[in-house]
């Protein structure tokens, strides 16, 4: 793992670094990207740093320097030349008091890069009884503040899956813990629409440019109990089958997701900027 920090490479990446009263520690005052990188190279670097930017802004925080990111994207990647890796580019308020209160110091910037392992073909997730508010003043933004995720994922892995599904407060389909969704219903792949809070995913974009759905929003219960075949998509996941929802096995990969998973897997390679 290599680490940069507010423009410097450290030397020690366990040695302390961050300062206690940083508000991204005391309250989950940031926002982060995750970027995979192919042979040392980020793949959609640019949709990743628009995103980052979008989060910062919606969150009430200054406009990240996209330049300074950069000088530590490729400070941690020179030399690198992993097959497959993971960018995590964390920016918060930096330094503040105690309590919720934002200070006047300067953000923290942290990039750091490490190998990935890849995600298997298929997963099975579980429903929980936690919902997302699509109406929250951090929906659909990439903060983190992920308490709800650790909790709805450890009670997935209790259920025997790998991610938890969530729905949102008008019990519609939303998002997984760090995925979005897509499924089939009468031969059409679907996905919930933006309105309904989850993230906009940088490889859900890419999935609805390259493959085609419907976004469309319908209730959680709904959607289980009718659909043929389901996926994950996400950064480190790409196009990921879901064999068990809940209680219900499906066909991982069933058609539809086979031909979306084939559709990645020969665009991806055309360029590391789509």
């Amino acid at each position: 793992m290599r680490v940069w920090m507010n423009g410097a490479l450290l030397d020690d990446v366990h040695a302390p670094a961050v300062s206690v009263t940083d508000h991204g520690l005391t309250v989950g005052d940031g926002v982060f990207e995750s970027v995979k990188t192919l042979d040392g190279v980020p793949f959609a670097l640019e949709r990743h740093l628009a995103r980052l930017e979008r989060s910062a802004v919606g969150l009430g925080l200054d406009a990240p320097d996209l330049g300074a990111v950069r000088l530590g994207v490729a400070a941690v990647l020179e030399g690198v030349d992993d097959p497959l890796g993971r960018l995590r580019i964390t920016l918060t308020a930096g330094p503040a008091p105690m309590g919720s209160a934002r200070g006047e110091g300067p953000p923290t910037l942290v990039v750091v890069h490490g190998p990935l392992e890849p995600a298997p073909p298929t997963t099975q997730v579980a429903t929980v009884p936690w919902t997302r508010n699509e109406r929250a003043a951090t929906a659909g933004l990439k903060t983190t503040s992920y308490a709800d995720n650790v909790i709805a994922l450890a009670h997935a892995k209790e259920q025997g899956a790998s991610e938890a599904v969530f729905a949102n407060t008008l019990g519609h389909l939303c998002e997984g813990t760090g995925s979005n969704v897509f499924y089939v219903v009468d031969g059409e792949l679907r996905t919930p629409t933006l309105d309904s809070g989850c993230l906009a995913g940088v490889t859900r974009a890419l999935v609805l440019e390259w493959c085609g759905a419907r976004e469309v929003d319908a209730p959680l219960e709904e959607v289980v109990a009718t659909m043929s075949e389901a996926f994950l998509v996400s950064t480190t996941r790409d196009v990921q089958a879901i064999s068990r929802w809940d209680a219900r096995v499906l066909p991982a990969p069933g058609p539809v997701t086979a031909e979306c998973a084939a559709t990645w897997a020969s665009r991806e390679p055309e360029t590391m900027e789509p």
